[in-house]
């Protein structure tokens, strides 16, 4: 036996057919940073539906020499590439996504308010403002535009836009709206209790009224018509959001409305997270731009609050009956989380204040503004 011959082979097989050796301390910074949101999903239960696949895909995809996103020598894409290029850059993923939060939304709420589209469409103020300061940071109109919409808290609208505009920014994107999304019960309270008075935070609304079967059947398409109309290119979102919440309310496809809100919903979840999650190998994450899309998009958010709020101290101008407000906060897109918010920062100044469907107006209305931002950008920048 020549055991120089087999010496050679197995080091050969060492150097080039395990990790082993191909080990960069890159690597180790970014499984560090997956186990980290792992721990969020887990421990903290932050969005753990989203923060668990993500976290996964950091940790796995930034081993050395692992098959899952790369093009095999007979150019084949490899698993998690798959799931990227024709759920993510295909825009699949993301409308689907919308199609079964629609079957899971109520609008009565909203349409039993519509002033509150008002206070979603306030909410976008950190969008604008946003999107002109990275400008001043090395960022091109495309990937400004893809940063901004991270503010509006909406992860799927986030992908979609991002897929367009900047891919190679999806997954600091993807995994900024998310995290903040997770965060909101921390980053908002503050921010609500600096922009209030005891004596606002205190003010109890009026009962909604309530909303016929007729009044939700039409909503979803009246929606579809305006938007379609108006902001085309936002069409695909907000036409499968509109379609789900269309088969839920007309009463005749509970089965469809079924999957789409449950099983699909849950498939489409995990390629989703899956999906963010190998995009971000340390080769293309460490560096000045995700950092700064992290600390551009909390300012974004806070900014979107604020708008929100400042939107409904500006219409109590001019309204006989006075909304709190503190439902402006939920005018991100944050559903139902930022309601949620508003609701316990409601109650901790009055017990007997009982704000939560008085936020989900605005939180869907949120869902709206989001979408029709970015359906302007891409109408300017794609």
């Amino acid at each position: 036996m020549n055991w120089d011959k087999f010496v050679e082979v197995l080091l050969n097989i060492l150097l080039t057919q395990t990790g082993l050796f191909n080990l960069h301390y890159k690597l180790v910074i970014m499984w560090g940073i997956g186990l980290f949101f792992i721990y969020l999903a887990v421990a903290k239960k932050y969005e753990p539906l989203l923060l668990l696949p993500i976290g996964f895909g950091i940790f796995i995809v930034n081993f050395p020499l692992t098959p899952l996103m790369g093009i095999d020598d007979h150019g084949k894409r490899e698993l998690f590439n798959i799931f990227y290029h024709y759920g993510v850059r295909w825009e699949v993923i993301p409308c689907l996504i919308f199609l079964g939060l629609g079957a899971m939304t109520d609008f009565g709420p909203l349409i039993a308010n519509p002033k509150t589209l008002i206070i979603g469409a306030g909410a976008q103020l950190g969008v604008f403002v946003t999107f002109l300061g990275v400008l001043f940071f090395g960022f091109t109109l495309k990937e400004a535009a893809s940063v901004a919409i991270i503010g509006g808290a909406d992860g799927p609208t986030t992908i979609y836009l991002t897929a367009k505009l900047a891919p190679h920014l999806l997954g600091a994107n993807a995994l900024a709206a998310y995290s903040y999304m997770a965060m909101v019960p921390l980053i908002q309270p503050p921010i609500m209790r600096l922009m209030t008075s005891k004596e606002e935070r205190r003010l109890v609304m009026k009962q909604l009224r309530p909303v016929s079967k007729r009044e939700k059947i039409f909503f979803p398409l009246i929606v579809t018509g305006v938007i379609a109309l108006l902001i085309p290119a936002v069409t695909p979102l907000m036409g499968m959001f509109m379609l789900g919440n269309f088969m839920r309310e007309s009463g005749v496809v509970d089965r469809l409305a079924g999957s789409a809100q449950g099983s699909l919903m849950n498939i489409i979840t995990i390629f989703l997270g899956i999906s963010v999650g190998a995009t971000m190998q340390a080769d293309k994450f460490l560096s000045a731009k995700p950092l700064l899309i992290f600390a551009f998009g909390l300012i974004d958010f806070a900014i979107c609050t604020v708008g929100g709020i400042l939107t409904v101290k500006i219409m109590n101008l001019f309204l006989k009956d006075k909304m709190n407000p503190l439902i402006g906060s939920a005018g991100v897109s944050a559903v139902p989380m930022a309601a949620r918010v508003s609701q316990t920062v409601g109650q901790q100044e009055n017990p007997n204040n009982f704000l939560l469907m008085h936020a989900i107006g605005p939180n869907l209305a949120g869902v709206i503004g989001s979408a029709s931002a970015a359906g302007m950008l891409i109408a300017m920048f794609g």
